[in-house]
């Protein structure tokens, strides 16, 4: 399950803190007889961080959703629901051994051959982030760090480099 980065938890709470606050001194403000434009400036105050929490909630749940629905992708994907021929298995099983030699050969970390799989598989540098509960920067500083040990200039060159002489 999807965490909230410390930079959401941190905005959550700093917007709570002022629902209560500000609501809590709207409520004393109401009964000590505060102006009309107090009560309306505290009450946008607490308004907007009501509805800043409400934003913050919404995206997070929209990430979850997100997550579930690449790892639900990611799960059909792996399951294969239409059978291929033996030929058609045989040749993926060979290519994926080649694949993972040469993982080993470039010297990828474990999660540096991970991010190139999901590469390879055709996700997104922002999804396969989302699958692996990480920063897209690090998953895009991951695949610079692959294609600059694989010696090529990109994802689109990355997988190429394992069928180019297949096709």
């Amino acid at each position: 399950m999807y965490e909230p980065h410390f930079k959401e938890t941190v905005l959550i709470t700093i917007f709570l803190i002022v629902v209560i606050a500000s609501g809590a001194d709207l409520v004393a403000d109401l009964s000590h007889g505060a102006g009309v434009e107090h009560i309306l400036k505290e009450s946008l105050v607490v308004f907007l961080s009501a509805a800043g929490i409400s934003w913050l909630f919404w995206g997070l749940r929209k990430q979850r959703m997100e997550i579930s629905h690449l790892r639900e992708e990611l799960e059909s994907v792996n399951r294969e629901e239409a059978y291929p021929e033996n030929y058609v298995i045989e040749g993926r099983k060979t290519l994926g051994n080649v694949i993972s030699t040469q993982f080993s050969d470039w010297q990828l970390t474990d999660s540096e051959k991970e991010v190139g799989w999901l590469v390879l598989k055709g996700f997104s540098l922002k999804e396969i982030a989302l699958l692996r509960e990480t920063r897209e920067k690090t998953v895009r500083q991951q695949a610079s760090s692959i294609y600059r040990k694989a010696g090529v200039s990109g994802r689109h060159t990355f997988s190429a480099w394992f069928i180019e002489d297949i096709l």
